[in-house]
Protein backbone atom coordinates (compact mmCIF):
# COMPACT_ATOMS: atom_id res chain seq x y z
CA UNK A 1 0.00 0.00 0.00
CA UNK A 2 2.76 2.44 0.88
CA UNK A 3 4.47 1.71 -2.41
CA UNK A 4 1.37 2.94 -4.29
CA UNK A 5 1.47 6.28 -2.50
CA UNK A 6 5.00 6.96 -3.72
CA UNK A 7 4.00 5.94 -7.23
CA UNK A 8 1.06 8.36 -7.14
CA UNK A 9 3.29 11.19 -5.93
CA UNK A 10 5.83 10.43 -8.66
CA UNK A 11 3.16 10.43 -11.38
CA UNK A 12 1.70 13.72 -10.10
CA UNK A 13 5.16 15.30 -10.03
CA UNK A 14 5.89 14.16 -13.59
CA UNK A 15 2.57 15.41 -14.93
CA UNK A 16 3.04 18.77 -13.22
CA UNK A 17 6.59 19.06 -14.51
CA UNK A 18 5.62 18.15 -18.08
CA UNK A 19 2.74 20.64 -18.10
CA UNK A 20 5.06 23.43 -16.99
CA UNK A 21 8.06 22.39 -19.08
CA UNK A 22 6.38 21.94 -22.48
CA UNK A 23 5.41 25.58 -23.05
CA UNK A 24 8.91 26.70 -22.10
CA UNK A 25 10.54 24.32 -24.55
CA UNK A 26 8.06 24.50 -27.42
CA UNK A 27 7.32 28.23 -27.46
CA UNK A 28 10.54 30.19 -27.81
CA UNK A 29 9.30 33.36 -29.53
CA UNK A 30 7.16 36.11 -28.09
CA UNK A 31 3.44 35.43 -28.47
CA UNK A 32 2.02 38.13 -30.73
CA UNK A 33 -1.47 36.74 -31.30
CA UNK A 34 -3.88 39.10 -29.55
CA UNK A 35 -6.39 36.38 -28.66
CA UNK A 36 -3.83 34.05 -27.11
CA UNK A 37 -2.22 36.90 -25.16
CA UNK A 38 -5.62 37.94 -23.84
CA UNK A 39 -6.40 34.34 -22.85
CA UNK A 40 -3.09 33.94 -21.04
CA UNK A 41 -3.56 37.26 -19.25
CA UNK A 42 -6.81 36.10 -17.62
CA UNK A 43 -5.75 32.54 -16.72
CA UNK A 44 -4.50 33.40 -13.18
CA UNK A 45 -7.69 35.32 -12.35
CA UNK A 46 -9.95 32.55 -13.60
CA UNK A 47 -7.95 29.93 -11.74
CA UNK A 48 -8.19 31.89 -8.50
CA UNK A 49 -11.93 32.38 -8.95
CA UNK A 50 -12.53 28.70 -9.67
CA UNK A 51 -10.62 27.70 -6.56
CA UNK A 52 -12.22 30.21 -4.17
CA UNK A 53 -15.84 30.53 -5.34
CA UNK A 54 -17.06 27.14 -4.02
CA UNK A 55 -15.45 27.84 -0.65
CA UNK A 56 -17.18 31.22 -0.43
CA UNK A 57 -20.62 29.63 -0.56
CA UNK A 58 -19.95 26.53 1.52
CA UNK A 59 -17.74 27.62 4.43
CA UNK A 60 -20.21 29.74 6.38
CA UNK A 61 -22.89 28.58 8.76
CA UNK A 62 -25.65 29.85 6.51
CA UNK A 63 -25.98 30.10 2.75
CA UNK A 64 -27.64 33.50 3.21
CA UNK A 65 -24.67 35.03 4.99
CA UNK A 66 -22.41 33.62 2.29
CA UNK A 67 -24.48 35.19 -0.49
CA UNK A 68 -24.69 38.51 1.36
CA UNK A 69 -20.91 38.60 1.80
CA UNK A 70 -20.40 37.67 -1.86
CA UNK A 71 -22.69 40.48 -3.01
CA UNK A 72 -20.99 43.00 -0.70
CA UNK A 73 -17.57 41.83 -1.87
CA UNK A 74 -18.49 42.13 -5.54
CA UNK A 75 -20.02 45.58 -5.01
CA UNK A 76 -16.96 46.89 -3.16
CA UNK A 77 -14.57 45.41 -5.71
CA UNK A 78 -16.63 46.97 -8.51
CA UNK A 79 -16.28 50.35 -6.77
CA UNK A 80 -12.49 49.94 -6.80
CA UNK A 81 -11.87 49.23 -3.13
CA UNK A 82 -8.67 47.43 -2.12
CA UNK A 83 -8.48 43.69 -1.58
CA UNK A 84 -8.09 44.24 2.16
CA UNK A 85 -11.24 46.39 2.33
CA UNK A 86 -13.23 43.88 0.29
CA UNK A 87 -12.16 40.85 2.32
CA UNK A 88 -12.59 42.52 5.72
CA UNK A 89 -16.03 43.80 4.71
CA UNK A 90 -17.14 40.38 3.49
CA UNK A 91 -15.90 38.76 6.70
CA UNK A 92 -17.69 41.41 8.76
CA UNK A 93 -20.94 40.81 6.88
CA UNK A 94 -20.74 37.06 7.57
CA UNK A 95 -19.87 37.65 11.20
CA UNK A 96 -22.72 40.09 11.82
CA UNK A 97 -25.35 38.07 9.97
CA UNK A 98 -24.45 34.85 11.71
CA UNK A 99 -24.23 36.61 15.07
CA UNK A 100 -27.70 38.18 14.85
CA UNK A 101 -29.63 35.81 12.58
CA UNK A 102 -28.49 32.37 13.71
Amino acid sequence: MEHNIYLYILVMALVTYIIRMLPLTLIRKEIKNKTIRSFLYYVPYVTLAVMTFPAILSETGSIWSAWAALIVGIALAWMGKSLLQVSVSACLVVFLLELFLV
